[in-house]
């Protein structure tokens, strides 16, 4: 019965039996196939990066312009006058110092995988520490700084280890176990300035004024310290992640933490060191706006930084140096920001907007980066 069918039907031509051996039916226009990159050079990786950023400032700027702002105005605001205006320039450097530190402590937590949502909470850690420090005069004149920066430390440090021990040993989610205590960090703060520590000359909700000695000097022009803290953060940062054996161990986590367990890299080392490195520079940029900036415990220091942190991250790659640049970038568009909402009214939720549009960006382009679109004939 099988032959006489076989016999019945027309002969099957060769294309036919490649359809049949394939099992699919080929289309005449094609398909595209999505698959995931092998490896990618470094200048692939920087262009598709770039395309991402210039996608973000073109979706941004329609929505500036769609909020009333004319497009010569946003070329003004953001290029001319912020960047050639002596002091608005000065301004952004004030501004970077903190944010550069941020993006720092964001990235170094990056690298091992560890998604830290609570930089404001160790923020405000940090400045709780420095601020205890000045309230109770804790050590002589001269060595008043130092130990307020140490206690700034201890403070962020200290907080970051409660989410830290609950991913590594009841593996609690880091993201949920940060971003909540962030809460309990600020009604603690408010507890603070409202409480036992407000200024009793105003009493407004903030400590006592700073005394001179224990604020962080300026070295000229109007430019703080603090700025060369964060230039020292930043090389330090750079070096421990790229020239020591720490920094190895890190990038073999980020890439494959299962290949890295599997050859004996100290895993939990590894993840505890980079976090408490985080969580102390999360507390270092507390302290440098409290000391440098703020001259005292205020109720909202640390609003927007946890956010600008991690973005400084996303673009930057979680390398420092690019941090560097990065905060520089985001202080020029923090500056200009209110420019905009005192001469058009623009909202700061609208600046917020602009940074989740840059982030929501960058994070399709990490798809990009692992996958590619190819199309099939």
């Amino acid at each position: 019965w099988c032959t006489m069918l076989d016999s019945a039907l027309p002969p099957a031509t060769t294309s036919d039996v490649r359809l049949k051996e394939s099992g699919t039916r080929r289309l005449p226009i094609g398909r595209v196939n999505l698959e995931v990159r092998q490896s990618i050079p470094a200048w692939q990786q920087a262009l598709i990066l770039a395309c991402a950023v210039l996608a973000g400032l073109l979706v941004s700027a329609a929505i500036l312009i769609l909020a009333g702002v004319k497009p010569s105005a946003l070329i003004d605001e953001f290029v001319v006058e912020t960047l050639t205006d002596s002091e608005n320039f000065r301004s952004i450097l004030f501004q970077a110092t903190p944010l550069i530190i941020v993006g720092l402590s964001a990235a170094v937590a990056f690298r091992v995988r560890f998604w830290n949502l609570g930089i404001e909470g160790q923020m405000i850690w940090g400045a709780i520490g420095a601020t205890f420090v000045s309230l109770n005069a804790i050590g002589p004149e001269f060595a008043r700084l130092p130990l307020m920066m140490l206690f700034a430390v201890m403070g962020g440090t200290a907080w970051i280890i409660i989410p830290t021990w609950l991913k590594l040993r009841l593996r609690v989610s880091e993201i949920i176990s940060t971003l909540l205590l962030n809460y309990v960090a600020m009604n603690f703060l408010l507890h603070l300035v409202y409480g036992p520590w407000q200024d009793p000359k105003d009493a407004f909700p903030h400590s006592p004024q700073f005394a001179p000695f224990e604020r962080l000097p300026e070295i000229g022009w109007g430019i703080s310290s603090a700025l060369l803290l964060s230039l020292v953060f930043t090389v330090l940062t750079a070096w421990l992640v790229r020239s020591t054996r720490f920094g190895f161990y890190t990038k073999f986590v980020h890439d494959n933490d299962r290949m890295a367990l599997a050859v004996g890299i100290p895993m939990r080392a590894v993840t505890l060191i980079s976090v408490l490195v985080s969580g102390a520079l999360s507390a270092l940029a507390g302290f440098v706006i409290a000391s440098a900036q703020e001259g005292r415990l205020t109720q909202s220091f640390y609003e927007g930084y946890g956010f600008s942190g991690i973005l400084i991250a996303f673009l930057a790659r979680n390398n420092p140096i690019a941090a560097m640049v990065v905060g520089f970038l985001v202080a020029v568009l923090f500056v200009s920001g209110r420019s905009l909402q005192v001469f058009y009214q623009i909202p700061f939720a609208m600046v917020q907007l602009i940074q989740a549009t840059m982030v929501i960006c960058v994070a399709a382009s990490e798809f990009l980066m692992r996958h590619r679109l190819h199309w099939v004939r």
